[in-house]
């Protein structure tokens, strides 16, 4: 029986890096299938947890992020060249709204229920970064959440209730503590973290020597 590593994956949903570093993490999986079997988890982490329910012009608000119109272009062409170099289609010029993306995050951490937090969370992003959904609206998070296996019910339930909200605050809280400000970020078997969309290679290395340390 091939040894379990556990990856904790910090990210957020809007983050191109955390896109590109989900992929470079698949083949280093991939590539060490042979000697491990792999159980992952999704934690939240929220880019701009003050984000207005309705989202900002996504443009906008990164080009003042970035430093002004010139250097968004220059930015999210430069990111979608090397997504692209991971086999990912990044559209930025169809999505229209920056979301919050605290919903988004309970509907990952409700996706762990039915063992689909991978589905969900792939599903989140290539709404957001290859088809231009706008998930700043609830009807398109719920619609992404449940093609993605999330049952219709469960997610009604999640939305009337504010299901897992507190948990989503508390686990990045947790993220805080551990002194995590930045995204993407992974933690290997609960004691040895990754900061970075690193190369495959380099998360193969990680996940091998954090192995050999039993």
């Amino acid at each position: 029986m091939k040894p379990e590593i556990k990856i904790d994956v910090v990210s957020d949903v809007v983050c191109p890096w955390c896109y590109i570093g989900k992929r470079r993490l698949e083949k280093a999986m991939e590539s060490l299938s042979d000697k491990f079997s792999f159980k992952i988890e999704y934690l939240p982490f929220e880019l701009n947890p003050t984000m207005p329910a309705e989202g900002k012009n996504q443009k906008t608000y990164l080009a003042e992020k970035f430093g002004g119109p010139e250097r968004y272009d220059k930015i999210t062409h430069h990111v979608s060249k090397i997504a692209e170099t991971e086999g990912l289609d990044f559209n930025f010029d169809k999505q229209p709204i920056s979301p919050n993306t605290r919903l988004m995050h309970r509907f990952i951490m409700l996706a762990k229920d039915f063992q689909k937090q991978p589905e969900v969370k792939e599903s989140f992003m290539r709404a957001y970064f290859t088809d231009g959904v706008d998930l700043s609206k609830t009807e398109n998070v719920v619609k992404v959440a449940t093609s993605a296996g999330i049952p219709e019910e469960a997610a009604k339930q999640l939305i009337e209730q504010k299901e897992l909200e507190a948990e989503v605050i508390t686990a990045e809280r947790e993220m805080q503590k551990l002194g995590i400000t930045g995204v993407p970020f992974y933690i290997i078997q609960n004691k040895f973290g990754v900061s970075g969309a690193q190369p495959s290679e380099t998360f193969e290395k990680a996940i091998e020597e954090v192995a050999a340390q039993g």
